[in-house]
Parts: structure tokens; C-alpha cells; sequence
């Protein structure tokens, strides 16, 4: 792999990107809880396809900037580092987006808060809805905090609880949450169920031989990452849902225009929660928000870290969807 990283200014803050090729730009956003290297088996077949791969460490991840105000994790700032590093690598030229479980939402809001910016968008995992019909953390309070059930989305709203758990011990908390999501588990992070007031990480399996798509030295890699930025600013971005709601509720047009694209795998917990897995409904609430929505590819034998899990074919995917485009 021969990218090199950089180091953008955008929004008031510095984001580090692996950048490799030269061609149209394409913007790869990770979500919760990665890295640039999230993208690793995507780069070079961009590079070969002629585009400009750039994958980025979202703010408070990586070799990113960290601000430490729940804040400064909004939806609004996320949106802006995405419009900052395509007028830092593609002046004169819109991007396309792609973005995975959270880098998801905020390539699909990218594209509709900086529609002249986008060329076209790609979401993997998690679908857009536009506005769901109150905060999401109202939502989930009323569907199980109040219930007396667990779910992590309420479990991430007190500071400081997530990331003591979290960095207690590194390691065995990515295998444990990277486990939970995949195929290998059938997405249990998901599906758990234990009452509120649980740890997170109790009831999740760490497996002794971890499956073999994330090897030995990429969950070093990860560690490392983590190990070194922390999980606070990770886990603030779920701390903003009310300032997000608030943020789409003022837009009068929440249709994102743009080509667009999406992906996820066949056990992903997340087509659970949107939707109740049905993909046909699921597909029909994206089209009315969705003018050019050309493909929804639901693959199987992937969890959650789709373009980890099943690599070849993910990168097929989005390679036939930019051909196109």
C-alpha cells in the first residue's frame, strides 16, 4: 500500500488522511468504533480504477483532532470536516461520498447540506431515513430505557461511563464489539438483552480464535489507535441527537439528489433496527427520500463491518456503482 497521510486543516481542526492515486476524488468516512484503516482493501482498487482514494480518521479518532466538548461531535461539524477536505483535495471538482455505520449519516447529510460539494454518495449499513420523527435518544429511552431494557445507543449518553469501560482494556473491548457485530455472531451486539444498568461489554462473546477476516496485525492496528486517542470523542457522536434533530428539522429540502448507493450485510444488526430486516420496506422509505437511488445490495455472509467481511465483494459493488456514476 502506498498512500501517504495527510494532515487537513478543515472546520477549525486538523483531520488525517490516508491519500493515495491520482482521478476524481472519492471520500471514505469510517464508523464506530475504526479508523481510516476501515477502508484498507477498498484503496488500492479505487487507485487502479483511476480515483483519488482518501480515507479519513473521523474527528476524535486516530491522528485526527480530538476536541473534548460534546458539541463539537454534532452532526453540523461532522458535515463541515467532510465540505473542508473536498475544498482541500477537489477545489474545482465535487466529490463522491461513501461512509460506513456512522461515516454513513454523515456522507448521506454531507450530501444534502453541501448538495454543490457531491457528486454522488454510498452508504454501507445504516440507511437514510432524512428525519426520524423525534430525537433518536428519545426514541430509545421510550423503547427500552423505559422498559427497563438495555441498548447502547442509551447506555453511550453518560459521559465518561462508555469510555471507562472501554479503555479499561482495550483489546478485549474491540474483540468483544467487533465480534458482536459480525456475521460470525449473527450480530448480537444487537440483539442482546439484559437490563439497564449492565456494562456493555457483559453478556458479549471474545472469541478465542477471532474469525479471519480481521487477522492478528489488523486488530494490533486498531488497538494501537485506540490505545492512543481514547473514546471519548467515538462516543460523543451519539450524544448529539438532539442537536441533529434540531439541525435537519430546519432544512427545508431533505432529499438528497445526488447518485446514491447502498450496501449492508445479510446478518448486520442495523437492518434490524431500521426497518425490522425488511429489506423491501426498507428500500421503499430510502426511495422517498432518495430522488437517484440506483442499487441497494444486500450481501450475504456479512455482518455490521461490511466492507471488512466480505471485501471483494463490497468493493465490486461500489466499483460498478462509480462506473456508473
Amino acid at each position: 500500500m502506498t498512500h501517504q497521510f495527510r494532515m487537513i486543516e478543515t472546520n477549525g481542526i486538523k483531520i488525517r488522511a490516508a491519500v493515495q492515486g491520482q482521478g476524481p476524488l472519492v471520500v471514505m468516512v469510517h464508523g464506530f468504533p475504526e479508523s481510516w484503516y476501515s477502508w484498507r482493501h477498498q484503496m488500492q482498487p479505487l487507485v487502479d480504477a483511476e480515483f483519488t482514494a482518501c480515507a479519513i480518521d473521523v474527528r476524535g479518532y486516530g491522528g485526527s483532532d480530538k476536541p473534548q466538548a460534546v458539541e463539537a461531535y454534532a452532526m453540523a461539524e461532522m458535515t463541515a470536516d467532510i465540505a473542508g477536505i473536498i475544498d482541500a483535495l477537489s477545489p474545482n471538482a465535487p466529490a463522491i461520498l461513501m461512509g460506513h455505520d456512522w461515516g454513513a449519516p454523515i456522507v448521506w447529510h454531507s450530501a444534502v447540506l453541501y448538495p454543490e460539494k457531491v457528486r454522488a454518495v454510498a452508504g454501507l449499513s445504516v440507511p437514510y431515513y432524512a428525519l426520524p420523527p423525534a430525537p433518536l435518544n428519545h426514541i430509545f429511552k421510550a423503547m427500552y430505557t423505559d422498559q427497563g431494557k438495555f441498548f447502547y445507543m442509551s447506555y453511550f449518553q453518560d459521559e465518561g461511563v462508555a469510555e471507562a469501560e472501554f479503555e479499561a482494556d482495550v483489546r478485549g473491548s474491540l474483540r468483544r464489539l467487533y465480534y458482536a457485530s459480525s456475521a460470525n455472531s449473527n450480530g448480537r451486539w444487537g440483539t442482546l438483552s439484559k437490563p439497564v444498568g449492565e456494562p456493555m461489554l457483559h453478556g458479549l462473546d471474545d472469541p478465542e480464535a477471532f474469525p479471519s477476516w480481521l487477522s492478528t496485525a489488523d486488530l494490533d492496528y486498531y488497538v494501537g489507535e485506540f490505545e492512543r486517542s481514547g473514546f471519548r470523542g467515538p462516543v460523543n457522536r451519539y450524544r448529539n441527537f438532539e442537536r441533529d434533530w434540531a439541525l435537519m428539522n430546519g432544512v427545508a429540502d431533505r432529499v438528497i439528489r445526488q447518485p446514491s448507493l447502498f450496501v449492508a450485510g445479510a446478518q448486520d444488526m442495523v437492518l434490524k433496527m431500521f426497518g425490522d430486516g425488511q429489506i423491501e420496506t426498507m428500500t421503499a422509505r430510502m426511495r422517498e427520500v432518495m430522488s437517484d437511488l440506483r442499487g441497494v445490495h444486500i450481501l450475504p455472509d456479512a455482518g455490521h463491518w461490511t466492507q471488512q467481511e466480505r471485501p471483494a465483494a463490497t468493493t465490486r459493488v461500489l466499483l460498478d456503482w462509480l462506473k456508473a456514476v
